[in-house]
């Protein structure tokens, strides 16, 4: 790989990265907060692609410069001619003669360019940097779902607070909102009212509904999963990783999870209906 191949790596994972923070795609691997930084890394990967065959060029100019100088002057090229026919007659005179010497000297000379080629020669195995960038324009991995909800503990943590919450019924609240004041609240600040959630299903092995979402720190490798158990008026078919609004009102029902014996708390259902998967699938508000 030359330095103009490795140009052109840099501008396209730039431009890649640069089109999944300019659209929704970025979503699928950092949270929302991080797309500022997502833009000026690709602007960063461009301009360093610009500047990288710019002193290319530069430095290709430059021998030709080199090379473009004027000749000497022919007295001194006859001087050099008569001073180079002494020293042949000299060695026809010993017998001996310099095309050996001139063979193995510009030989020499040969094979320390050859090594020299060789030392400055990349490495082939640098070619498979185009491999994450395929990856990148190619693949639009889909966010974590059920499987890895349902194989990883509950994320859930204590909240710092409970702010008083809107006059509003049903009351729109986020998964991890509400599984935090059910949970460490004991529901004391949502008493009887009808609270409005969203998440995709999972199912345990005994077949238990449950509610999720997926709440990440930076980026979707560190995404861990917060889960409602669903009870009361449940629809009878549920498919898992299929997205529902759910309304109904606390239960102080609750378990362990399995994985790592975290609060789940339940919410008891009234009513349900799919929706379409949202704009952002990752919650962020649990550590925020």
């Amino acid at each position: 790989m030359n330095r103009q191949a490795q140009a052109a790596v840099l501008f396209l994972v730039g431009a890649a990265v640069l089109h999944a923070g300019a659209t929704d795609l970025y979503l699928r691997y950092v949270k929302a907060g991080l797309q500022p930084l997502l833009l000026g890394a690709g602007v960063v990967l461009i301009v360093a692609a610009v500047a990288t065959v710019w002193y290319e060029v530069r430095g290709a100019r430059a021998p030709r410069s080199l090379t473009s100088l004027p000749s000497q002057p022919s007295e001194d090229k006859d001087d050099h001619d008569g001073a180079q026919g002494h020293v042949d007659e000299s060695a026809d005179e010993h017998g001996h003669g310099y095309e050996g010497a001139d063979e193995h000297e510009y030989g020499h000379s040969h094979e320390s360019g050859d090594e020299q080629g060789h030392a400055h020669r990349e490495p082939r195995i640098s070619w498979l940097l185009i491999l994450p960038l395929l990856a990148l324009i190619l693949v639009a991995p889909p966010a974590l779902g059920s499987y890895s909800a349902m194989r990883t503990g509950t994320a859930l943590q204590a909240p710092f607070g409970y702010p008083a919450l809107p006059a509003r019924d049903p009351l729109p609240l986020s998964l991890v909102d509400y599984a935090g004041r059910a949970a460490y609240d004991h529901g004391r600040s949502l008493g009887d009212r009808r609270i409005k959630i969203t998440g995709f299903v999972a199912l345990d092995h005994g077949g238990t509904p449950y509610l999720v979402r997926m709440a990440l720190n930076c980026c979707a490798a560190d995404a861990q999963p917060v889960k409602v158990g669903l009870t009361g008026r449940i629809p009878p078919v549920l498919q898992p990783d299929t997205w529902l609004e759910v309304t109904g009102t606390y239960t102080g029902k609750r378990t362990k999870d399995p994985v790592n014996g975290g609060i789940i708390p339940f919410l008891d259902v009234s009513a349900a209906r799919p929706v379409p998967t949202p704009h952002d699938p990752y919650d962020e508000s649990w550590n925020n």
